[in-house]
């Protein structure tokens, strides 16, 4: 099935999406930092199941072809990734749909299923925090600087967003993230966890280098009967590298 690319206007400003399937079960991916459908998400827009899945990416704004507003990083910048991503899909008019986050997209998945009970099916999250420890802050300070990313991650933000963009929205991201360590217990969203009802799955890749196991594990405690998976070779992009085991999981729980 093809991929069809287009815009839509919610809160304001026009947000783009791919849109491939045509299955009764809707579900919206939510890409990371600087992240689009087409950067993040390549194995699931060709291979989730399309006779299953009506599958959504978007590009949050000021991110991919999101772009105008530039992006910015308010302190409640993941509350309105929330909300758009949720006005997005009800503008499409899904009733009703599950979440697949990734990184900075599933700490927005985490916040969309907590706030919109009624409108999220199934929940899928990985690489993804609930908090920012001062450990977290020396991470994001190690990628501040985008010229010491390796080549294979650098290039295809680069040809997207151009060299400019892409290093200052980086160092404002770094920024915007770390203030969260200031809060009470680093708090990004763990006060909301406990109002997800809906059935949770979160993946994580042991080798993960920016986002430490126990976040995966806190956010499992706090979910009633949430399932967590560990990953034992998975990075942070084990959805990319591992994209088939990743997939057969996906599609295994969503059924």
């Amino acid at each position: 099935t093809s991929v069809t690319s287009a815009k839509i206007q919610v809160n304001g400003v026009h947000l783009h999406y791919q849109q491939t399937g045509e299955g009764s079960h809707a579900v919206l991916l939510l890409p990371g930092m600087l992240g689009s459908g087409q950067t993040d998400f390549g194995p699931q827009l060709k291979s989730l199941n399309k006779q299953l899945f009506t599958i959504v990416a978007w590009d949050p704004r000021g991110y991919g072809q999101s772009i105008p507003p530039s992006r910015d990083f308010p302190p409640d910048f993941f509350e309105r990734d929330a909300k758009d991503a949720v006005d997005v899909m009800q503008a499409l008019n899904f009733k009703k749909f599950s979440l697949l986050g990734w990184s900075d997209g599933g700490i927005t998945a985490l916040i969309a299923a907590a706030r919109y009970p009624a409108l999220i099916h199934k929940l899928v999250v990985w690489g993804a925090n609930a908090s920012v420890t001062q450990e977290d802050v020396r991470i994001y300070n190690g990628i501040r600087d985008v010229s010491k990313w390796s080549e294979k991650v650098k290039k295809p933000l680069e040809e997207m967003y151009g060299h400019k963009y892409f290093a200052t929205t980086c160092e404002a991201w770094v920024d915007g993230i770390s203030r969260f360590a200031e809060k009470p217990g680093g708090s990004i969203c763990q006060e909301l966890l406990p109002d997800i009802k809906c059935p949770t799955f979160i993946i994580h890749g042991v080798k993960d280098p920016l986002v430490p196991q126990p976040h995966a594990e806190y956010i499992h405690k706090h979910i009633k009967g949430s399932r967590l998976l560990l990953m034992p070779e998975g990075k942070h992009n084990l959805h990319l590298r591992f994209a088939e085991d990743f997939n057969r999981e996906v599609e295994d729980f969503l059924r």
